[in-house]
């Protein structure tokens, strides 16, 4: 079955503290926004304590055009995915010997927080040494769901080409997306959340031969689900000044109500139970979306702390947030056999999930 070889992450050069991004926010809404004061104890509450972004704070002060943002977008997505594959390809934490691009054979690309065509992939191809044969598959509106949902395309592509090695990139900056002219509680609530990040994973076919210095996850299965009529839940709507974000507050009831059985079924068709499940891999949507995956799938807060810890450092930063979670449980101590869960949610409203096991 294929296997997770490798994972890196990538931090934006700007790190801030979440107060001070709620002073910002404070200043910019300031009499635009009833009740303002009462509505910002979102950033005190989310259990955030620093987010990492691609521009300085002061960016946000001035107005930036849609294409103004974009091309920020196109520009730095392309200068971190080079930096988080090279990181990826050579990471000693995890690989015996260097990966050179020239052996990649497939990149799925995933974003949802910036426009290109070409795709991202193409430019990153002009830095680094792909083949011109490599096959590339970009992914665009998966949000949240994006970085569990590459995986799953990576597995695919690994199953029917199992002498194959695919990377997944993902890279999210999200900042360039925030709308000081929307007064709409769910910008409020985005502000508070939503940071920038970039990470990148190593998924080889059955037939590879590639030395790993511990326990790698193994993928057994994979699952989505979607449903319908519901999207409003979460995504973009598309105005003249950008994107504007869609963010529901019954997300995390809809969580509670609608994830258990998508994953007790899931397990059910491999004879396991959530109690099987020892390395629980969430997105760390939020706090209140924490607090419905341990509700649903009777978690101990111990089974979520990876994903709150990742949540405390570096917020919300959409689809490579769950691969951030992933780096830290392949560095920690793995027995062979160890079943994990990956999941994560997004617009759709849609679910994705992973089933691994960690082998040698």
């Amino acid at each position: 079955m294929p296997k997770i070889a490798s994972v890196s992450t990538y931090k934006p050069p700007y790190t801030l503290e979440q107060s001070n991004i709620e002073q910002l926010t404070k200043e910019l809404f300031h009499d635009k926004i009833p009740q303002l004061e009462r509505l910002l104890k979102v950033f005190e509450n989310g259990d955030i304590n620093t987010r990492n972004f691609c521009v300085p704070l002061e960016w946000h002060k001035t107005t930036h055009s849609f294409e103004e943002r974009n091309s920020t977008y196109i520009d730095l997505t392309t200068k971190y995915s080079v930096e988080v594959i090279q990181a990826c390809l050579q990471n000693s934490s995890f690989l015996a010997n260097k990966v050179s691009p020239e052996e990649i054979d497939a990149i799925i690309f995933v974003s949802s927080t910036g426009i290109s065509t070409p795709s991202i992939d193409a430019r990153v191809m002009n830095h680094l040494p792909f083949s011109d044969r490599l096959k590339r598959i970009p992914l665009w509106g998966l949000g949240c769901a994006g970085g569990a949902a590459g995986i799953s395309r990576a597995f695919d592509y690994c199953k029917a080409h199992p002498s194959d090695k695919a990377l997944v990139v993902c890279v999210e900056l999200c900042s360039l997306t925030f709308q000081p002219n929307d007064y709409s509680k769910s910008n409020l609530v985005g502000a508070s959340l939503f940071a920038d990040g970039a990470a990148c994973v190593l998924v080889c076919g059955d037939d590879v031969d590639i030395a790993t210095k511990r326990p790698v996850p193994h993928i057994i299965k994979t699952a989505s689900k979607w449903m319908p009529d519901s999207e409003d839940v979460m995504g973009w709507e598309v105005k003249n000044s950008g994107l504007h974000v869609v963010f529901s507050k019954s997300i995390p009831t809809i969580i509670s109500k609608w994830l258990g059985p998508f994953m007790h079924e899931f397990l059910s068709e491999e004879n396991l139970t959530s109690e099987d499940i020892i390395n629980f891999v969430a997105h760390p949507g939020g706090k209140k979306v924490l607090k419905a995956y341990e509700d649903s799938l009777s978690l101990s807060e111990n089974q979520t702390a990876i994903s709150r810890e990742v949540l405390k450092n570096h917020g919300n930063m959409s689809s490579p947030t769950v691969l951030y979670v992933l780096e830290q449980f392949m560095l920690k101590e793995n027995t062979p056999n160890n079943y994990g869960m990956l999941v994560a949610l997004g617009p759709g409203f849609c679910g994705e999930a992973v089933l691994l096991n960690w082998r040698n």
